[in-house]
């Protein structure tokens, strides 16, 4: 018999508001505790101590407009937050600063997440959503020198950028992107040369999240509909469909595959966490708990199994920390 799924292992609440993006940060030493950035719909970046369960920090860059992207930057003390301001801050947070070190204005109205990538010691790339509807930028950080701008041949009608994926063949030195667009299309491009490089229909609505393996080049995506596509990138660089997951309902806001690669999590619309084996796409668990829309989930990077966490933000302020599938 099948065990009854979990109860999280505790919930934050404090946020004030529906609960955007969530991002882990280890710091690299074990056994830590790690510290958990989430960014709200009021503005606010929080900054969660894990073993107290509160706020250590609020941080306030973007004008009370809603936060619903951030990474950190090598360390916990760099972060990198995207706003509805259209706006993208830097900042310094080492020593108790809470100080917005620069910004990136990015003139584009939607709500698609940016993507960020390391390249070199202290050197990112940063892909982006276009003020022109249907492009994507990519910059290079801390300089913010234009990389490239990536645009649909005429008459593609791709619709705008939804979402958004920087990655590096293991020992590659090009960087590629994956970007889902309105049409419901995955395409990958390549930066260097500023062109598609493939494009599949995966959905029949607007993709509005993917994530990508680059071990495994195998990917996966959701949209507003029923249904996860998982896809794979061959030799010659084409994306292929790999299968379909037919859900129970529609809507996925979010989906995270963990470090490892053996699981991955889904945000339902329908208030529901998914847990799925990432090798065949095995469902593992239903995560019952919040009371409307899961908007984001994201794993630790605990490189010791049984530590690892996953949290989920969702629109009734809450964020739900779990602890499951640490044994693998």
């Amino acid at each position: 018999m099948a065990l009854p799924p979990p109860d999280p292992q505790f919930v934050l609440r404090g946020t004030g508001a529906s609960v955007h993006t969530l991002h882990f940060s280890c710091g690299g030493q074990e056994p830590a505790v790690p510290t958990l950035f989430s960014g709200s719909e009021n503005g606010l970046i929080h900054v969660w101590n894990l073993k107290t369960h509160r706020v250590d920090t609020a941080l306030d860059g973007h004008g009370r407009k809603s936060v619903y992207c951030l990474e950190t930057m090598g360390s916990k003390d760099r972060l990198f937050s995207q706003g509805r301001d259209q706006r993208i801050c830097l900042w310094d947070l080492a020593e108790g600063r809470a100080s917005v070190m620069d910004s990136v204005f990015t003139e584009n109205v939607g709500f698609c997440r940016c993507s960020l990538l390391k390249v070199a010691q202290g050197r990112w790339l940063v892909a982006m959503a276009a003020k022109a509807l249907e492009e994507v930028q990519v910059l290079e950080l801390p300089s913010k020198t234009s990389v490239c701008t990536l645009k649909p041949e005429v008459g593609a009608k791709l619709g705008m950028p939804m979402c958004l994926k920087l990655w590096q063949l293991n020992g590659g030195l090009q960087p590629l992107l994956l970007a889902g667009y309105e049409d419901g299309s995955v395409v990958l491009w390549n930066l260097s040369m500023g062109k598609a490089l493939s494009q599949l229909v995966c959905h029949q609505e607007p993709v509005m999240s993917l994530d990508f393996d680059s071990e495994k080049t195998k990917g996966i995506s959701g949209s507003s509909e029923k249904v996860l596509s998982i896809w794979s990138l061959n030799e010659q660089q084409n994306l292929q469909v790999y299968k379909t997951h037919t859900l129970v309902n529609a809507g996925i806001s979010d989906i995270t595959i963990r470090p490892d690669k053996k699981i991955l999590a889904t945000a339902g619309w329908d208030h529901r966490i998914r847990i799925f084996g990432w090798k065949k796409m095995k469902p593992l668990a239903v995560l019952d708990y919040h009371t409307a829309t899961v908007h984001c989930v994201s794993f630790s990077d605990h490189k010791n199994p049984s530590e690892r966490l996953l949290a989920a933000g969702s629109k009734d302020h809450r964020i739900s920390i779990w602890s499951i599938y640490t044994q693998t």
